[in-house]
């Protein structure tokens, strides 16, 4: 039922917006696309859905599904219900590759770096720093969480650093923009990179389902039942912050997806990672949907950057699972 509610949500998501087109438009619009014998929209609509529209809502399913499976994964691995994505650095790393290209213009050879290459070259730099600080002890959780912050810390402060010293004012707009989470860049081959990344990091962490549950334990339980906790968590924590790095790349550092979708979901479906991690996928990628279309239409022309509606929506949410797990009045 999730699933299709999750079809059901991109046909939809597909269809509003500024010119608003009918569902039909839509199916009409891929189907043609892919080859199906349909007679073709005309030019126009035609490219609002598959060029504009289309990317942008796949690429918003992704971005909601990685965020959301690897914040449970974090979740498990540290014992931490504050656990995110970014808890490695790599959001801090991906805003310094990103103000970096943006404001300093750097380049390779003879051809700019885009944005997205600058920000997950960041991201890969920040948590190569978090495994170099964290040493030989990596797949400590307490290790490798503080070697995160201090990370971050550091990146975060060379951004600041570099927007301060070089950036202009329509710079300053451009990096503050990204920072927030937007989806705006969406195309068809960071669509295909970011499915690439997404499916096979979802699959690994999926086949470690098992694992995960044994950490809910601790660590004495999962290696009482055959598992090497430093080896399995040193991948974990990798996987993670590889499709982190990629999904922060591509759409900039969307907050509390990762946070507040395990949560809601845990208390859904129950807390066995095989049944919870696809259903992390399905209902982030539902969430973030959602959000990115109001984000997108309701103060039209203008467009609120996804990452503050995340956040605005994820605070409450967030504060209402947790009060009905603890049982606050």
């Amino acid at each position: 039922m999730a699933t299709l509610l999750l079809l059901v949500t991109i046909a939809a998501a597909v269809s509003v917006g500024s010119a608003d087109l009918p569902v039909g438009s839509v199916l009409r619009a891929v189907a043609s696309h892919v080859g199906l014998p349909v007679q073709p929209l005309p030019a126009l609509p035609d490219s609002i859905v598959w060029d504009l529209r289309l990317p942008r809502v796949l690429l918003a399913a992704l971005v909601g599904a990685g965020l959301a499976v690897c914040g449970a994964v974090l979740q498990a691995l540290t014992r931490n219900p504050l656990a995110d994505p970014f808890l490695l650095g790599v959001s801090s790393g991906a805003s310094t590759g990103a103000v970096a290209v943006l404001v300093l213009g750097i380049r390779i050879g003879a051809g700019p770096v885009d944005l997205t290459t600058g920000a997950f070259v960041g991201s890969m730099a920040a948590f190569g720093a978090v495994l170099l600080l964290a040493g030989r002890r990596a797949g400590e959780p307490t290790r490798i969480v503080l070697a995160g912050v201090a990370v971050s810390q550091l990146f975060s402060a060379v951004t600041s650093l570099i927007v301060i010293s070089d950036a202009h004012t329509q710079d300053t707009r451009s990096v503050t923009f990204w920072l927030l989470g937007s989806l705006t860049a969406a195309s068809w081959p960071s669509v295909a990179l970011s499915a690439v990344v997404v499916g096979v990091g979802v699959l690994v962490c999926w086949a470690s389902a098992t694992a995960l549950d044994a950490f809910a334990f601790g660590t004495d339980t999962a290696r009482s039942l055959g598992f090497s906790p430093g080896r399995t968590r040193l991948l974990l924590f990798t996987v993670t912050a590889l499709v982190a790095a990629a999904l922060v790349a591509a759409s900039g550092a969307i907050g509390f997806v990762g946070l507040t979708v395990p949560h809601a979901v845990r208390f859904l479906f129950g807390s066995r990672h095989r049944t919870l991690l696809p259903a992390c996928a399905v209902i982030g990628a539902i969430f973030l949907i959602w959000a990115d279309t109001v984000a997108r239409t309701v103060f039209s022309p203008q467009e609120l950057p996804v990452g503050v509606l995340t956040a605005l929506l994820g605070v409450p949410v967030f504060a209402l699972v947790m009060r009905r797990r603890t049982g606050t009045p």
